[in-house]
């Protein structure tokens, strides 16, 4: 199981990225939310859109749910 955060600042296009803690593009502490520990990034992302109406995987750690 990885544990997931997700950006609290959207990117330009209006995505909340996710990832794993071990990302090297891990948002620094006070611009993520803690998610959990998931087994699958689909996982990750359920929670996150709870948090938020849009929201993608990261390119780096996440691909799985990377939907560009």
């Amino acid at each position: 199981m990885a544990m997931y955060y997700v950006n609290m600042e959207a990117q330009d296009n209006g995505d909340h990225e996710v990832h794993t803690s071990t990302c090297s593009r891990l948002p620094d502490p006070e611009n993520r939310k803690y998610l959990g520990s998931f087994t699958k990034c689909e996982d990750a992302l359920k929670e996150a859109r709870r948090h938020y109406t849009q929201v993608d995987g990261c390119y780096h750690c996440s691909l799985d749910c990377h939907r560009g």
